[in-house]
């Protein structure tokens, strides 16, 4: 099983429908298969997510922000690790919107080390 604890990620690419960019940060916590994380940045305000980490590390979430428009957004989403060649984590997240206009899209994020 995958350790996101106290790991931190940022996004390194969204779709454009997405409200997540590079100026937002991921701080990671786990318990066993328990992982939540708080999120800001960029036109995040505050965000959270949770999720239970299914087999082979993938995570099965679900998030909610407030972003600076003002808007509350909502959305689920599945998310598969890959390890890079540096040791660093990478996730290839597939979301949904639950609110706004229920648009999916894809993004990725990597750990930052340091």
């Amino acid at each position: 099983m995958l350790n996101l604890h106290k790991k931190t990620f940022r996004a390194v690419r969204n779709a454009a429908n997405g409200d997540v960019g590079d100026e937002t940060l991921f701080h990671y916590s786990q318990e066993a298969d328990v992982v939540w994380a708080e999120y800001a940045g960029g036109t995040v305000v505050k965000g959270f997510l949770i999720a239970k980490m299914l087999k082979n590390s993938v995570l099965d979430m679900r998030y909610e922000h407030l972003n600076t428009a003002g808007e509350l957004m909502t959305g689920k989403c599945i998310s598969t690790p890959e390890i890079l060649p540096d040791g660093r984590i990478r996730l290839h997240e597939k979301w949904q919107w639950t609110s706004r206009d229920l648009s999916s899209g894809e993004s990725v994020v990597e750990e930052i080390i340091g």
